[in-house]
């Protein structure tokens, strides 16, 4: 018989609202009731954990993350991968899809081969492409020397080789073969994101009507909203069809930007990402992301060589929490951006991303300030509250 937990006491955000001293039942890896004692259970056999004065919220989900604990999605062994996706998790990422950077194709093609291997073990949720098919003007920390043009031919290369297990690809859609791979991306269920573009208006307008359904990191790696050429930003924003990734680090996007993407978008087209490298939850100092050189200092990720940001240091935790604190954001709709939305996108919704009888035990509990106290994952307390 599968082992029972009864998380009891806390503010459970659920899809249909937020129920102050709630109860959540677990019985091995799934939620067995969100109300009171779960059918025909016996309260004296389960383990009850008290989380009055705490919020418990769903497992976060990062569609967007080259790294962190000190490793690097893009390089290194499958323990490396491993260590830098239990580093995330740590930090309440239940769910996460790997990230690469611009490099040669062949190169590319045998990374998505292992990280496939993780994905059908059920360690990461798939792999996301960020380059090489991005705008040499909008190019941010990637390999100039690196790019190429989307020839649909080359995205079928790197599909191929994810064995099914590719989420999602950043194109610049305005660049040669830019429509046809967002198409090619459709028929296969892949997420065609436009990112790293240089695009205008009506080219944005154009690969939406294609079929991208993504903004990678709205407002960077994009060329400014304009009020004659209003750019792919607008284009992106108006489009009910988009769901724009914004990183909430303080440092890739001022207050103001992040608030106006988020209310003229609306909580159900938002999901917050890190973007994180492999500084993320490890600390200062000089890392790699693919071939080019990366300062971190005071936490910020920046390119040896021009200065540009490369990436982020942040954790999911850390965007939940400055979403609450600085941005004075609803608690739901954080949870919408941060969990629910990403994981729709996915195609995961049937299993994680809210609170729900049937789905996966993936639970952050936060204390009342909102910093991360416990993170359970398929039922299994990876921080445990009581401070076990």
């Amino acid at each position: 018989m599968a082992a029972r937990t009864v998380l009891a006491g806390a503010q459970v955000v659920l899809p249909t609202g937020t129920v102050p001293d709630g109860r959540v039942t677990v019985e091995g890896s799934r939620i067995t009731d969100t109300g009171g004692s779960a059918p025909g259970a016996d309260p004296g056999t389960a383990d009850t954990v008290d989380l009055s004065g705490h919020w418990l919220v769903p497992g976060f989900v990062d569609l967007h993350n080259h790294g962190g604990g000190g490793a690097s999605f893009t390089n290194g062994t499958v323990e490396d991968v491993l260590h830098g996706v239990r580093t995330h998790r740590l930090h309440g990422t239940t769910t996460l899809v790997a990230s690469t950077v611009t490099g040669e194709m062949d190169a590319l093609a045998q990374r998505a081969g292992l990280l496939s291997e993780l994905a059908e073990q059920g360690e990461i949720a798939g792999v996301h492409f960020e380059g090489p098919f991005i705008s040499p003007c909008r190019k941010g920390a990637h390999s100039e020397a690196l790019l190429r043009d989307p020839d649909p031919a080359a995205v079928r290369k790197l599909l191929d080789a994810a064995r099914g297990q590719a989420r999602m690809v950043t194109l610049a859609t305005e660049l040669p073969g830019g429509l046809d791979s967002v198409r090619l991306l459709t028929e296969h269920g892949v997420i065609a994101a436009v990112g790293h573009t240089d695009a205008d208006y009506e080219q944005t307008a154009a690969a939406i009507d294609a079929g991208a359904t993504v903004a990678t990191h709205l407002f960077n790696a994009m060329p400014p909203l304009g009020h004659r050429a209003p750019g792919p930003i607008t284009a992106l924003l108006e489009d009910e069809r988009v769901t724009v990734e914004l990183i909430d680090d303080g440092t890739h996007l001022h207050p103001a930007a992040l608030r106006l993407a988020f209310h003229h978008a609306g909580a159900a087209r938002v999901a917050f990402i890190t973007d994180a490298m492999d500084a993320a939850g490890f600390g200062d100092g000089v890392y790699h992301l693919g071939p080019l050189e990366v300062e971190v200092r005071d936490g910020v990720a920046r390119l040896a060589e021009g200065g540009s940001i490369a990436g982020s240091t942040l954790t999911l935790d850390r965007a939940f929490h400055r979403a609450a604190t600085v941005d004075r954001l609803p608690v739901p709709d954080i949870v919408r951006a941060i969990s629910t939305n990403p994981a729709r996108l996915l195609g995961l919704d049937d299993r994680v991303g809210s609170i729900e009888p049937g789905k996966d035990a993936d639970l952050v509990v936060l204390d009342a300030e909102f910093a991360l106290k416990g993170v359970l994952r398929k039922g299994e307390w990876i921080v445990d509250p009581r401070g076990d």
